[in-house]
């Protein structure tokens, strides 16, 4: 079946996440679309119910579409670490609790990793895009790295200050927001949707 194109206009962004609406925004706003949040026109947030980043993307998607009538983007992201079996994966923004404080996640995986494992990790990004007639396009990005400690720079959000993707030298809490939007998990999700979209103005 043919791949459906996203015509230009109003795109939903299915997530309440401040950093994740600024990231989403400056990735999907050249491309002739007017992007608003779901936290903006008061949408619920779904249950996240998938058992993996792709299906917890496109019900987050479709929910928003099918509220607002509007096509809508949700994004499913989260750190895999090797040692931990993959944890916290899809469980990444639940280690920070009701209160979405990563220095709890982040000290939680700390305790959490053996002291002599591997630091591998990766971050995965789902992206989909869902229309109201329930159609959903979903692709997914991955970027290789490792756990550093204690946590390195205040720039981003979630666990952006304990990651070194591999052939970086500063975590993405390092990063300038540019850096780290040029090549990043996102940043790759988002190269396989491009074909999708309208355009660059």
């Amino acid at each position: 079946m043919a791949r459906r194109h996203l015509a230009a206009g109003r795109l939903v962004l299915a997530t309440h996440n401040p950093g994740k609406v600024v990231e989403l925004a400056e990735l999907f706003g050249p491309h002739g679309l007017d992007v608003v949040s779901a936290g903006d026109l008061g949408l619920d947030e779904p249950e996240e119910t998938g058992l993996t980043f792709a299906a917890n993307a496109e019900l987050k998607a479709l929910a928003a579409a099918l509220a607002s009538g509007l096509p809508a983007l949700a994004d499913d992201s989260g750190l895999c670490v090797d040692a931990l079996g993959g944890a916290p994966g899809i469980y990444s923004a639940r280690w920070a609790g009701p209160t979405k404080d990563f220095s709890i996640a982040m000290q939680q995986l700390r305790s959490e990793m053996p002291a002599t494992a591997p630091a591998t990790a990766h971050f995965i990004c789902a992206l989909s895009i869902a229309w109201p007639d329930g159609h959903v396009e979903t692709v997914e990005g991955r970027v290789d790295g490792r756990i550093v400690w204690p946590p390195r720079g205040s720039n981003g959000f979630g666990y952006d200050p304990i990651f070194l993707m591999d052939g970086k030298t500063q975590t993405y809490g390092e990063m300038t927001r540019a850096e780290k939007e040029a090549d990043n998990h996102r940043a790759r999700a988002f190269d396989l949707l491009r074909d999708l979209l309208p355009d660059p103005r």
